[in-house]
């Protein structure tokens, strides 16, 4: 959809904001918000920045804990975030309430509506530069001066809350939009977990007979399938202990952020000289061998070495080698709702940090079908199943992201007067701050 364009525009005389409608003003952006300093500890409707949304400026509901004085803040106060990486982050407080972190807390001027400024502040060119600003800095955050100082449009007030009520029910189909792709995208999730489990505890054929496996949590499982100890059919040992110096060229070393449910992605990947470990501790990986992650926020997932990845060694986690067992099946189970959720998770979270062992691992029950020949059929029928997924699940984030970005270029356009959306709403005065 297209949308008109002001009949005479002038030189802003500002890179960033080029050409702007001919009657709007430009002012510095401590004309149109005023910052705020005042400290407080009222404890009331706390405001953190893990409360806001990055990429929309909206508020989300979380438990929110700190100690000391924050800043005070009224409703139709901005709460912008000056740390990096959260300097995306503006939130309109429809309350008033207490802003506990790193935030500037500003309140619009008279000649300022509220929306208009949050939208200008949401603006990724306007983000883009306050960021710039914080590079080389030993602690990245805005500065009030540089912010303050910088250029921004200043319509009427009229044409502020009509861009305002614009944004807002434009960016609400947006939001509307993504929302029901995230929906989609968990339910691609369940659908995938769930194909996996069934295929991976009752195996293909519905008329195969069945069995108790005496495990209330499994329930039954195919006739001729066994069930054992994990370390029975596979072999576990443990990555190197201490991280070597990385290096721009080398041998892989596959760590914990290269592994997600059940794949090895490049992003990260970094390389080591092979002189630099200990001989011992060493673990050349090859097809088929499964690294399983020990500690942090990752542990428990898990990732296959694929066919032709090359040599690499193994990072801090656990190496998993089956045997009399196909690789593929190993891994399809490690994702499996019963082996994943229902042993490994909870193992791992015994101790006070996430944290999983070789034994504890080793002693996880796993259900196999007695031939290869089955299990390999598993595999080929899983590959096609979660391709398909996989592709619509590829294909609903790539919406999201077009999304956003439209999202982003309207923002952009209306607030920099690129478009023009007077007469496309109808608007009602928003309650104006004081000065």
């Amino acid at each position: 959809m297209s949308f008109p364009r002001y009949e005479c525009y002038k030189d802003s005389g500002i890179e960033w904001l080029g050409e702007v409608p001919e009657h709007w003003d430009i002012r510095r952006l401590k004309y149109n918000l005023r910052l705020l300093t005042e400290k407080t500890d009222r404890r009331e409707n706390l405001v953190a920045l893990e409360n806001i949304e990055s990429w929309s400026g909206l508020f989300i509901q979380t438990e929110t804990t700190f100690e000391g004085e924050g800043i005070a803040f009224e409703r139709g106060d901005i709460l912008f975030g000056k740390l990096r990486p959260y300097l995306a982050k503006a939130y309109l407080a429809e309350t008033s309430g207490e802003a506990v972190g790193d935030f500037h807390v500003m309140r619009p001027t008279k000649n300022t509506v509220g929306r208009f400024a949050q939208y200008q502040i949401l603006n990724r060119e306007f983000i883009a530069i306050v960021d710039g600003s914080t590079f080389g800095a030993k602690m990245p955050r805005a500065s009030w001066d540089f912010m303050g100082g910088m250029v921004l449009t200043a319509p009427p007030i009229t044409e502020q809350q009509a861009i305002a009520a614009f944004l807002d029910r434009e960016t609400t189909k947006i939001d509307a939009l993504i929302a029901e792709q995230k929906r989609l995208i968990e339910l691609l999730k369940e659908k995938r977990q769930a194909v996996i489990s069934h295929a991976v505890t009752k195996g293909l054929n519905p008329d195969a007979p069945m069995k108790d496996s005496g495990i209330e949590w499994l329930g039954e499982v195919p006739e001729h399938w066994k069930i054992v100890a994990l370390k029975r059919v596979a072999s576990i040992c443990y990555g190197i202990g201490e991280p070597p110096k990385y290096q721009a060229e080398g041998i892989p070393l596959i760590r914990a952020t290269n592994i997600h449910n059940g794949r090895l992605f490049e992003d990260g990947l970094v390389f080591v000289n092979p002189a630099d470990i200990p001989e011992k501790r060493i673990v050349w990986l090859s097809a088929g061998d499964i690294i399983v992650v020990r500690s942090g926020a990752y542990t428990g997932d898990s990732a296959i070495i694929p066919e032709g990845y090359g040599s690499c060694i193994a990072g801090f986690d656990m190496v998993l080698r089956c045997d009399g067992v196909v690789p593929y099946f190993f891994q399809f189970a490690l994702l499996s709702k019963y082996l994943k959720e229902g042993q490994i998770d909870l193992e791992k979270m015994r101790a006070a940090q996430p944290h999983l062992n070789a034994e504890e691992l080793g002693s996880s029950v796993i259900v196999l079908p007695s031939s290869r020949e089955e299990q390999t059929e598993i595999v080929a029928f899983l590959d096609r199943e979660t391709v398909k997924i996989d592709v619509l699940t590829a294909e609903a984030q790539t919406a999201i992201t077009l999304l956003q970005e439209r999202r982003t270029a309207l923002i952009s356009a209306a607030v920099t007067g690129k478009i023009d959306v007077r007469g496309l709403v109808a608007t009602q005065p928003e309650r104006e701050a004081t000065a």
